[in-house]
């Protein structure tokens, strides 16, 4: 990536998808080069959130939504150290934001971290070209990276796909972190961190589990070094084939609760014998109705992903740790979103019950995290 943050609002910029199709607009935060996973994301809300999440690295996120920038950017909402989209894509943005608590405007945040967008493009078109063709590698090119269409083409289509990508290391802290428990404590929980938001220890400190944050490459012995009641599996970038198994094998051959979101699901899918694919565009937003099979209830949900386990569900399956079924479903497509195991304390599930902004439907995972904790203390 090449950038440059001077006259990003006047630059032209073009956008490029592998398959030769191309969108032309102006730059919009830093002008120059960026490559990535061109993929949408349908929320009308929240965009501080989504462009801070760990999840979207070295992904060129499009927002559906057509006005993007309108409250600004303020000091609270981010949920991690920096903003990790490979770029950013918009149709109209904010010329003037506004909201009691923004700092500064989405463009000079954009600028300021160094993120190449591009806007004033036709959002709906290329959304529509992603669900038909599928996710694909993109780039967006201003100022002095401008070239003739065939050249840019040549440079996306060298650059890495998503297929295959190791990338929690990449993400995740280098060094444990605590976040204590709001109020008196009543668990400790070790969470790997594969890319974990700022909202998802809070939530489990709201509930008085003091959260130990520790590193990707954690071993079994540094995860039960702090002693804890459950161990957390959090969400994160790149392919679930890569990631190494070793651990999450060991907390389940101690029994240990557990419990993981997002990537974390596809971690323990792998961990049971399912198999983890591709999805043709992936997941991604704060509106996906998912049924929670244990229940019958429906909820609206926050999503980023683009694998999903592959598992039956229609049967409980033997795996080496016991019976495990499909807890949850998308209604949309029939996706896996959820898995538990019947005969020890784990489960998962796809989507991000955290969800900052919104929604909040699936809040309730973290207290059945809490009841196996207790049953296990019983």
């Amino acid at each position: 990536m090449t950038i440059s943050t001077r006259g990003a609002a006047k630059a032209p910029a073009v956008l490029v998808l592998e398959d030769g199709r191309t969108f032309r607009g102006r730059a919009y935060g830093a002008v120059g080069e960026t490559f990535g996973e061109a993929v949408f994301n349908t929320g009308m809300t929240g965009y501080q959130e989504t462009l801070t999440d760990p999840s979207y690295h070295r992904q060129v996120v499009v927002m559906t939504a057509p006005h993007v920038g309108n409250t600004g950017v303020n000091d609270e909402d981010d949920e991690s150290k920096q903003i990790w989209v490979a770029g950013y894509v918009v149709r109209d943005p904010a010329r003037i934001p506004s909201n009691w608590r923004s700092r500064r405007s989405l463009d000079e945040q954009l600028t300021a971290q160094g993120i190449v967008g591009i806007s004033g493009i036709d959002t709906r078109a290329l959304t529509r070209h992603l669900r038909e063709r599928g996710a694909m590698r993109v780039g967006i090119f201003s100022g002095e990276a401008l070239a003739d269409d065939a050249t840019l083409l040549a440079r996306v289509q060298q650059a890495p796909e998503m297929k295959g990508a190791d990338l929690s290391s990449e993400v995740a802290t280098t060094e444990a972190y605590v976040v204590p428990a709001i109020g008196e404590k009543k668990f400790t929980v070790a969470a790997l961190d594969l890319g974990i938001k700022g909202m998802t220890p809070h939530r489990m400190a709201e509930r008085g589990i003091e959260v130990h944050v520790l590193p990707a490459t954690a071993t079994a012995d540094y995860v039960y070094a702090v002693n804890p009641d459950g161990v957390f599996l959090s969400n994160g970038p790149g392919d679930p084939a890569t990631a190494d198994l070793t651990v999450i094998k060991a907390v389940l051959e101690r029994r240990t609760p557990l419990f993981g979101i997002c990537f974390g699901n596809q971690l323990l899918g792998r961990a049971l014998g399912f198999g983890t694919y591709k999805l043709k565009y992936g997941h991604r937003g704060i509106n996906q109705p998912v049924q929670d099979r244990t229940t019958g209830k429906v909820e609206v949900t926050a999503h980023n992903h683009g694998f999903a386990v592959e598992a039956p569900l229609d049967k409980v399956s033997d795996t080496p740790y016991g019976r495990a079924e499909v807890s949850h479903v998308c209604l949309n497509d029939n996706v896996v979103e959820g898995l538990q195991l019947l005969d020890q304390p784990a489960f998962s599930v796809q989507y991000h019950p955290e969800a900052a902004a919104g929604p909040h439907d699936a809040a309730y995972l973290f207290d059945r995290f809490v009841s196996l904790m207790e049953a296990e203390r019983a």
